[in-house]
């Protein structure tokens, strides 16, 4: 079973990882977006919570890319399946939950990698924090928390079982991380509304061991906060919802075979 397991998970590895438009969009375009917003910024090192506005940037834009790449896996998995790529490993030693364990171990795998690049990135231009387990709590709680949106990504895959559909949910995705918190510092209405999306509790969350829940605002300090109570029933509520959607449509799917 191992073997099985190892030899599929090394394979899809190295099929996602010479995907280039795929990487492209999980780590170079969050990796860009990082520098030329916040890393070479002259803002940059302006004090946020235990470490600086560059850090703060970092986090968020290493969530990007982690949701992004569960997102694109978790779906593609959905579409192969879809396709009939189910009955082809039925023919084979790999079973399906071994299947489901290789392809989050892969969404996992992936997941990292923006991480990794971003964080890297901010290493070498100046992001701080004030004590060095910082980066890995940080680090760790994006990576996790990108799992949420495998459910995402695997209710879109079962939905409209194209590719190009797994695509437009990373589009989406976009739209999302603006009204998350990720880009700009959101206020007033747009900040109310924010609260209520996919992406505002995930990125609170990892941001929370710098800022503890206080948010920052695009003309200077902010007196607004978040509890992290708000933050983990936003992220244990859409939990909730991704999962009853994945299992619809996956049930929806079965009736249609």
């Amino acid at each position: 079973m191992a073997v099985n397991v190892l030899g599929y998970t090394a394979y899809d590895l190295r099929r996602h990882a010479l995907m280039i438009s795929s990487m492209f969009f999980i780590v170079v375009l969050p990796t860009a977006l990082f520098l030329m917003f916040g890393g070479l910024s002259d803002y940059s090192d302006d004090p946020v919570g235990h470490g600086n506005v560059s850090s703060y940037l970092m986090i968020s834009m290493a969530l990007y890319g982690a949701v992004t790449a569960t997102t694109n896996i978790a779906g593609s998995a959905a579409v192969e399946r879809s396709h009939g790529w189910g009955r082809q490993l039925a023919l084979t030693a790999l079973r399906g939950p071994q299947y489901v364990l290789s392809k989050v171990t892969v969404a996992l795998v992936i997941a990292v990698l923006p991480v990794v690049v971003v964080y890297l990135a901010g290493a070498l231009v100046g992001s701080k924090f004030d004590e060095p387990w910082l980066w890995l709590a940080t680090g760790a709680i994006v990576v996790l928390g990108s799992a949420v949106f495998a459910l995402y990504g695997l209710t879109i895959g079962q939905l409209f079982r194209s590719e190009s559909a797994v695509g437009t949910a990373s589009g989406i995705l976009v739209v999302l991380a603006f009204f998350g918190n990720l880009f700009v510092p959101l206020s007033g209405v747009l900040l109310d509304i924010g609260r209520w999306t996919p992406l505002y509790g995930l990125v609170g969350l990892a941001r929370w061991p710098q800022t503890e829940g206080v948010l920052v605002a695009a003309n200077g300090p902010s007196t607004d906060s978040d509890e992290l109570w708000q933050l983990l029933l936003n992220v244990g509520a859409w939990t909730v919802i991704f999962a009853i959607a994945a299992v619809y449509t996956a049930r929806r799917g079965t009736r249609r075979q």
